[in-house]
């Protein structure tokens, strides 16, 4: 069974899916594909030729070219998305025995990738508490606005999810509410 996890930036996509592959349950995370990636050489080469980026800190280069509009986050996800999706398929086919495959994916609507998954889960949570995250996470306001107003809606994503997790209490309430979803598939 493919399980899809998604949701808006800083939402607590993360934190369910780590509830539900805590019983050795493959998890996926495109969010952690990407972070990889900025570690490969020849993504480096590519991402820096691509975006003409002369500072050795490429990260911090492509959020100001963002900010700055000197680049955009489409033309970016045009760029990165191929890579991530090569090692989604790997990932799927190396574990297609198993009985249980988690996937996060930030962007699983806007990817179009829904057919994929067996069942989907949103993760939602307000605005404020997602900016609170993302700023504890050292992230800045001006770039969760860019990123969040980029996403779809949770309003108009629920039609393509089978659940709707709104993580807005504790950890411990974010828990029940996963165990409740697993009672049920």
């Amino acid at each position: 069974m493919k399980i899809g996890i998604t949701g808006s930036l800083s939402s607590g996509k993360s934190s369910v899916a780590k509830i539900l592959s805590k019983n050795n349950n493959m998890l996926f995370s495109a969010d952690k594909i990407v972070k990889n990636l900025y570690f490969n050489n020849k993504f480096k080469e590519k991402i820096k030729k691509k975006f003409k980026i002369k500072k050795k800190n490429i990260k911090d280069e492509i959020k100001s070219k963002l900010l700055k509009k000197e680049i955009t986050l489409n033309e970016l996800g045009k760029f990165i998305h191929p890579f991530v999706r090569k090692k989604m398929k790997d990932f799927s086919t190396k574990n297609q025995k198993k009985d249980i495959i988690i996937f996060e994916i930030p962007l699983l609507i806007e990817s179009n990738l829904m057919r994929f998954f067996d069942f989907i889960i949103l993760v939602a949570a307000p605005r404020e508490s997602r900016l609170n995250r993302y700023l504890k996470s050292g992230g800045t306001k001006e770039m969760f606005k860019l990123l969040d107003e980029n996403q779809i809606s949770p309003r108009k994503k629920i039609k393509y999810c089978d659940y709707l997790i709104v993580n807005n209490k504790s950890k411990i309430i974010l828990k029940k509410k996963v165990h409740d979803i697993i009672l049920n598939v």
